[in-house]
């Protein structure tokens, strides 16, 4: 059981740090909109994480493998994530805290936001099948201690994201309107990257 906490431990650290959009979108919209925008993406990331989770654990037991799949989400995913990209990349700022501070944050927006941005990412549901087989390797494939120590990587990813939510926001008031433009340009220029990263990488595979 031992185990199971240290792994849980390292694949919630690991998750929670990875470079991304969704890692520099979180703390871009905690700085903007405050905590509760920040954490509510969060919890969409954690709710989608938790799908994949069971899809890699249960999933193969009920469903043939299909490479079609990962061709849908890949165009799919990769066209997401470039409307997001460019949303940033063209949005205008104008920031006036004491307004921010009095607006009501549309949480279930956020949470929406973060579950798509997730779950359409094909490289997050690859993350979670090499843990799942490292996981099953030093478990001896034992379903409760896996179960358990993939609780322990969603309860550590869930932690760190709110510890990056809060701060972020903290810092929000001391953030300049250009320097928030510019957060928003470097935002949107790496989303799109790594959307058409996504997107190339997936015509590639299924059409050499």
């Amino acid at each position: 059981m031992f185990e199971a906490i240290i792994l849980g431990l390292g694949a919630g650290l690991i998750s929670s740090f990875l470079t991304g959009p969704v890692f520099f979108s979180m703390i871009k919209t905690s700085i903007e909109k405050g905590f509760k925008a920040g954490f509510s993406l969060a919890v969409g990331v954690i709710i989608s994480d938790v799908i994949l989770i069971g899809i890699v654990l249960f999933g193969s037991q009920f469903f043939e493998y299909k490479e079609s799949f990962d061709k849908y989400v890949g165009f799919i995913g990769g066209a997401f994530l470039l409307a997001v990209g460019l949303y940033y990349l063209f949005a205008t700022v104008a920031l006036n805290y004491e307004s921010q501070t009095l607006q009501k944050v549309s949480k279930r927006g956020y949470l929406i936001k973060g579950f798509l941005m997730c779950i359409l990412t094909p490289s997050t549901l690859m993350f979670w099948i090499i843990v799942s087989s490292i996981i099953s390797v030093k478990l001896n494939n034992r379903l409760d201690e896996k179960l358990f120590c993939f609780f322990i990587a969603m309860a550590t990813q869930l932690t760190i994201d709110g510890f990056k939510s809060y701060y972020s926001s903290k810092l929000r008031h001391r953030i300049k309107e250009s320097a928030l433009k510019t957060l928003n340009k470097v935002a949107g220029i790496i989303i799109i990257l790594f959307a058409v990263w996504t997107i190339l990488k997936t015509y590639l595979t299924f059409y050499p």
